[in-house]
C-alpha cells in the first residue's frame, strides 16, 4: 500500500506532489525562457510549456498530472475518462466543450465566437434555442463554423498522449455538412409552411437567407431536398406578407439561384418565376432589386430565358430601371441584357417600351455603358431599329460620341446609326447635316478603334452616295 504524499506510478513508489511541483516549476522556466528569447521557437516547446502549465494547476487542485500517472493497455491515460473513454484529468479547458463538459471531437464556432462540440450545440439549436449557452448573447445566425486551429490542437495534445480520439460524433458528409445541418435546413424549411405565427416564419427565413448567403452547400441542398424551393417560396401565397420575410425569402432564393444545379430546378417550379417577377413590383427596393438579380442568375440557362420573357419580365424589369434607383438599376438592366440574347425576348423588350426608357437614362447619364450595350443588341431587330428612329435616337447617340472618352461606347454608338441609316433612308438627311456642322462621324473614321472605324466609314459611303445619287436625279 502506498504511503500518504506519495505519487504511485505503474504501482511503485516514485515523487512526491511536492519534488514533482519543484521539476515542473524548473522545467516551466527554462521553456519560458526559450520562448521569450528565441524568436522562432518551435509550436513543440510552446505545447510542452502548457502542459507544464496544465500539470501544475492539475497539483494545486490535489489530482495526479497525467504526466505522472501509468499508462492502461488501451493507450488511454489511466484516472477519470469522459464518455467515450478519453481522459479528462489534464485536459486544457479550451479542449472541452461547455455544454458536454467532455473533450471536442469537432469544436465549431457560433456566432459570438464561442465554439462548442458541434453535436451538443447542434442539439441545443435543435431544440429551438437561439441564444450563445455560454454568454447568453442572442445569436445573429445558426450557422457553425468548424475551429479548424482547436482541432488541430486537440488531435496534437491527444497524439502526444498515446490517447485515441473516438470519431465524431455525427460524421461529416462530402459537402462539409453533418447530419444535425441537414436535419436543421429541413427543420427550417418545415417551419416555413407549417402554421407557426410570423414571427417564428420570419426567424426561420431570415436564418435560411444566412446560411445560404455564406455556405454554397446549403444552396446544393436545395437542389438535393424534395420541394424544397417549393417550401421556401410557401409564405408569399398569402395576400399580406410583411416586408422583411418578402425580402428574405426573395433574397434566399436568389443565394440558392447561384448553384449552377438549381437554376432550371428553380424555373420549372411552379410559381417561382411569378413570384420573383411580382417582387419586382412591389416591397422593400432590396427586395425589388434582388428579384431582378435572381432573374439574372435565372437567365443563365439559355431555356430560361425564353421561360421568363414569356411569363412578362420585362414590364416590371423596365419600370424598375426607369425609376433610376441606382441599386435596383444595374441587376434590372444586367437581367434585360441576358434576356436579350434571345432573339424573341429582343420584341418583346421593344414591346414593352425598352428604347424609351433606355434612351431616356442614356440622356440623363445614368447608367450608359450597360445600356448601350444592351441598345446595340437590340438594333440587330428591325422593331427595335425602326423604335429607335422615331425617339430620335441619332442626336442622343452623336452626343454620346462627342463627350465620352470610352472607345467602347463610341463603337456602339456608331454600330447602331449604322443600323439606323441602313434600313431608314429618310434618317440620311439628319445624320449628313450633323457631319457638316460637327464632322463628328468623320473624325471617328480617322481616330477610332478598328471595328468603329469599319461603321463610320460605311455611314460615309452610303452619305455620300445618296448625294450622288440626288445630283444626278
Amino acid at each position: 500500500m502506498a504511503k500518504p504524499g506519495v505519487v504511485v506510478l505503474g504501482g511503485e513508489a516514485t515523487v512526491t506532489p511536492v519534488e514533482a511541483a519543484k521539476e515542473l516549476r524548473r522545467e516551466l522556466k527554462r521553456l519560458v525562457k526559450v520562448i521569450v528569447e528565441e524568436e522562432d521557437s518551435s509550436l513543440d516547446v510552446i505545447d510542452r510549456a502548457q502542459d507544464a502549465l496544465d500539470a501544475l494547476r492539475d497539483l494545486k487542485l490535489k489530482r495526479t498530472p497525467a504526466s505522472l500517472r501509468g499508462r492502461g493497455g488501451d493507450g488511454v491515460v489511466d484516472g477519470v475518462e469522459d464518455s467515450d473513454g478519453v481522459a479528462l484529468s489534464s485536459c486544457p479547458e479550451r479542449f472541452r466543450c461547455p455544454l458536454s463538459k467532455q473533450l471536442m471531437r469537432d469544436p465549431v464556432v457560433v456566432a459570438t465566437g464561442q465554439t462548442y462540440d458541434r453535436p451538443f450545440i447542434q442539439k441545443w439549436l435543435n431544440s429551438g434555442e437561439r441564444t450563445c449557452p455560454q454568454t447568453q448573447q442572442v445569436l445573429s445566425h445558426a450557422l457553425l463554423v468548424p475551429n479548424y486551429l482547436i482541432r488541430d490542437m486537440i488531435s496534437e495534445w491527444c497524439e502526444k498522449r498515446g490517447i485515441k480520439l473516438p470519431d465524431k460524433i455525427g460524421s461529416v458528409d462530402s459537402d462539409g455538412l453533418t447530419k444535425g445541418d441537414r436535419d436543421h435546413f429541413l427543420l427550417l424549411l418545415e417551419k416555413l409552411t407549417s402554421p407557426l405565427i410570423p414571427e417564428q416564419k420570419a426567424v426561420a427565413a431570415k436564418e435560411l437567407r444566412l446560411i445560404t448567403k455564406r455556405n454554397p452547400s446549403f444552396r446544393a441542398l436545395f437542389g438535393e431536398s424534395a420541394n424544397a424551393v417549393t417550401k421556401l417560396l410557401s409564405p408569399l401565397s398569402g395576400k399580406e406578407i410583411p416586408p422583411d420575410l418578402h425580402e428574405d425569402l426573395i433574397t434566399t432564393l436568389l443565394n440558392v439561384s447561384i448553384h449552377d444545379s438549381n437554376r432550371k430546378l428553380i424555373a420549372e417550379t411552379p410559381k417561382a418565376i411569378p413570384l420573383l417577377i411580382d417582387a419586382l413590383t412591389r416591397g422593400t427596393i432590396q427586395t425589388r432589386s434582388n428579384a431582378a438579380a435572381a432573374l439574372f442568375s435565372l437567365s443563365a440557362v439559355d431555356s430560361n430565358k425564353a421561360l421568363i420573357g414569356e411569363s412578362g419580365a420585362f414590364g416590371p424589369l423596365l419600370d424598375l430601371l426607369d425609376e433610376g434607383n441606382p441599386l435596383a438599376m444595374n441587376d434590372a438592366a444586367s437581367a434585360v441584357f441576358n434576356l436579350c440574347i434571345n432573339h424573341e425576348n429582343r420584341a418583346r423588350a421593344v414591346h414593352e417600351g425598352a428604347v424609351d426608357v433606355i434612351l431616356t437614362k442614356i440622356k440623363e447619364n445614368s447608367h450608359v455603358d450597360q445600356l448601350l450595350t444592351i441598345l446595340a443588341m437590340l438594333s440587330t431587330h428591325p422593331m427595335a431599329v425602326e423604335e429607335m428612329a422615331k425617339q430620335g435616337a441619332i442626336q442622343c447617340l452623336l452626343n454620346v460620341i462627342r463627350e465620352t472618352p470610352c472607345e467602347r461606347n463610341k463603337e456602339n454608338c456608331i454600330a447602331i446609326l449604322y443600323s439606323i441609316c441602313m434600313s431608314n433612308r429618310t434618317k440620311l438627311r439628319e445624320l449628313r447635316e450633323e457631319e457638316h456642322a460637327h464632322g463628328t462621324i468623320s473624325r471617328l473614321a480617322r481616330d477610332g478603334t478598328s471595328r468603329a472605324k469599319r461603321k463610320a466609314t460605311s455611314i460615309l459611303e452610303r452619305l455620300n452616295r445618296a448625294i450622288n445619287l440626288t445630283h444626278t436625279a
